[in-house]
């Protein structure tokens, strides 16, 4: 079983941050500084918990001026910033979410996220300065998102997510995602990879609020920059996956009529919590088209009651009188994210957004 992450923090990696940190600032109390972390609360703490730990502990073991304190995490960072690269030191940035949003330190704090950001994406520090100082803050994301360096260019977009995972939501970007939309306009063709996936989870998040908008953009953007068709394909995935005929129409994805499904089967009708089961059919096209090829799943859930996940298996065209035959295997192993519970289970063909056939198995 792969290691918790958030056992990177561990007595070894805080002693070594803590005589980094000494070895720029001598009255830094080390030993004491990791003492204060692994308090008797450690074990039971999670990733971001831990996270916030240790910046309250810089906050006591570094000096009380927040100017000094940056600059010699500056020195740290610059220093030794190959070691500290990646997940590992965003403690440093929750730091400057904790002790940095005074307006005398604004611009202190700002200049300090755009540098660490691209040592470990300060996605989540930025949300506290949203909240609390909306419309300068989103200025600044503007600002970002023409920055030379991708990583701050990225966090212009990640920083602004209406839900990002494990992060402060942002309830009025929920309701209204409008101040958001500059900024995905300025990175719709970006050409860093990192920054158009971004842009991408961004538009997902926003379409499950406001598929029409959305819907409206995908529909003014795409055609336009191979960049750009990706974000919009990859950013309307929930749409997809729920079959909106406007999204499904923009990427040809159209009439299924034309479409037979044969021999749908199920190679058992139950299976074990932990196996899989193997569903197998064949279409034909009576003429040729564009077809996305899922099916859906219809989870027992805790209650009883069922939920549908949706799973994609192709997206394919299809000429006069092509058959194609498929077999998938769907595993029923209890995983982090999804816990299963016994009872009638079934699996559902969907063409196009459309349901074609449903056969019904039980876990047991």
């Amino acid at each position: 079983m792969p290691d918790l992450l958030k056992n990177m923090y561990n007595y070894e990696s805080l002693h070594k941050l803590a005589l980094n940190i000494k070895s720029v600032y001598d009255p830094f109390q080390a030993d004491k500084f990791v003492e204060s972390i692994m308090d008797e609360t450690w074990d039971n703490l999670e990733l971001k918990a831990r996270g916030r730990q240790i910046s309250l502990s810089l906050g006591k073991f570094l000096p009380t001026s927040y100017k000094e304190a940056i600059s010699i995490i500056d020195k740290v960072i610059t220093a030794y910033g190959n070691w500290l690269d990646g997940f590992f030191c965003m403690f440093f940035l929750d730091f400057i979410e904790v002790y940095g949003q005074d307006e005398k330190d604004w611009d202190i704090s700002i200049a300090a996220l755009e540098r660490y950001t691209i040592h470990a994406s300060a996605e989540f520090a930025v949300r506290p300065f949203i909240i609390n100082h909306e419309e300068r803050m989103m200025e600044q994301m503007y600002v970002w998102s023409k920055h030379e360096n991708e990583d701050v260019r990225r966090l212009a977009s990640e920083g602004c997510r209406p839900m990002l995972p494990w992060a402060v939501a942002l309830p009025k970007y929920k309701a209204d995602p409008a101040p958001i939309l500059p900024i995905l306009e300025q990175l719709k063709t970006d050409p860093a990879f990192y920054v158009r996936k971004s842009v991408a989870n961004n538009l997902n998040d926003i379409s499950k609020n406001h598929p029409d908008l959305v819907v409206s953009l995908a529909k003014k953007w795409y055609g336009k920059n191979e960049h750009t068709d990706w974000i919009v394909k990859h950013g309307c995935r929930t749409l997809l996956k729920k079959g909106n005929r406007d999204v499904l129409a923009i990427f040809g994805f159209e009439d299924a009529s034309s479409v037979e499904v044969y021999d749908f089967a199920l190679d058992a009708t139950s299976v074990s919590i932990g196996e899989d089961i193997t569903f197998s059919f064949a279409i034909l096209a009576r003429q040729s088209t564009k077809i996305r090829l899922e099916y859906g799943i219809d989870y027992v859930k805790s209650n009883g009651k069922r939920n549908r996940k949706i799973f994609k298996i192709s997206e394919i065209s299809l000429k006069e009188n092509q058959k194609n035959s498929y077999a998938k295997k769907h595993s029923f192993a209890d995983v982090s994210v999804r816990k299963h519970y016994l009872g009638i289970h079934s699996v559902t063909l969907i063409i196009n957004g459309m349901e074609q056939e449903r056969l019904d198995f039980e876990l047991i």
